[in-house]
């Protein structure tokens, strides 16, 4: 409990980064509703994307039984998640069947790691979806703050499926595939958002900005274009191609970023 606690606090005094065990991986804070005592306790957990929502799994180390943070999500199915920029009210499904059974094998392919707990004990480790139901805007003080923390969610989600290509075998696998598609629809989701809302209102109430966004919205179709040919590798499962397709994204969007953040950030605060 007190390592859970050392890890909750770094992770909300640093917008979801730690370090430790949980270094350069992916981690959410998740608060569930206690079965028998309704007290709300929180945890820290490793997840894996899955396009719309994430995915985590109840393995406790491959102890003999359930944690408690799961029977709290089967008698209480909606729980708050922190991802390091949203918090948001999630409504959890336990998987069970086919779809189960690819979740976990993704996940085995992914990190050996699951199929060693499984191995320590006789019970079925479950796997549960969560799925957004409500939320707010970013965990910030003002907009400028909160666009750099949207970027930063960005680099580190990039950065990590870099490290996974690095070291993927010759044959793509299905999680990495995953991976890659959530981060494109995510980056794709911030991207018409700007472009279709906080562009226009900057443009409105600051013309002098024109010509920057102007910049920044051909930039968005660059990009586009970059992720346009991302997905297409991963549909041929090419891993050598998508290692470069990876790394140009990256070092296209780390310029877009930090140009965007310059050039905006003041405005947004003003």
């Amino acid at each position: 409990m007190d390592f859970n606690q050392q890890v909750i606090d770094e992770f909300r005094a640093n917008a979801g980064r730690v370090g430790g065990p949980f270094e350069g991986g992916r981690l959410i804070l998740l608060t569930t509703t206690g079965a028998r005592t309704g007290a709300r306790r929180t945890n820290p957990l490793g997840y894996l994307p899955d396009g719309d929502r994430i995915v985590v799994i109840a393995s406790g180390g491959g102890s003999p039984r359930h944690p408690a943070w799961f029977h709290n999500l089967v008698a209480n199915p909606v729980a708050q998640v922190e991802d390091g920029v949203f918090t948001y009210e999630a409504k959890a499904t336990v998987l069970d069947g086919p779809e189960r059974d690819e979740l976990w094998e993704r996940a085995v392919e992914s990190d050996p790691g699951w199929a060693e707990y499984q191995a320590k004990t006789t019970r079925r480790i479950p796997v549960v979806a969560l799925a957004q139901v409500s939320g707010g805007p970013p965990n910030a003080a003002s907009w400028g703050a909160a666009l750099k923390l949207v970027h930063g969610a960005f680099r580190r989600e990039l950065a990590t499926i870099r490290r996974e290509v690095a070291g993927s075998k010759p044959t793509l696998g299905a999680q990495l595939k995953v991976n890659c598609l959530t981060a494109c629809q995510g980056l794709s989701f911030h991207h018409t958002s700007e472009d279709s809302g906080m562009f226009p209102m900057l443009r409105d109430r600051f013309p002098e900005l024109a010509p920057t966004l102007d910049r920044l919205a051909e930039e968005h179709e660059t990009i586009a274009a970059l992720l346009a040919r991302l997905r297409q590798t991963l549909e041929r499962g090419d891993v050598a191609t998508l290692r470069a397709d990876v790394d140009q994204l990256i070092g296209e969007l780390e310029a877009h970023l930090t140009y965007e953040e310059e050039q905006l950030i003041p405005f947004l605060d003003a």
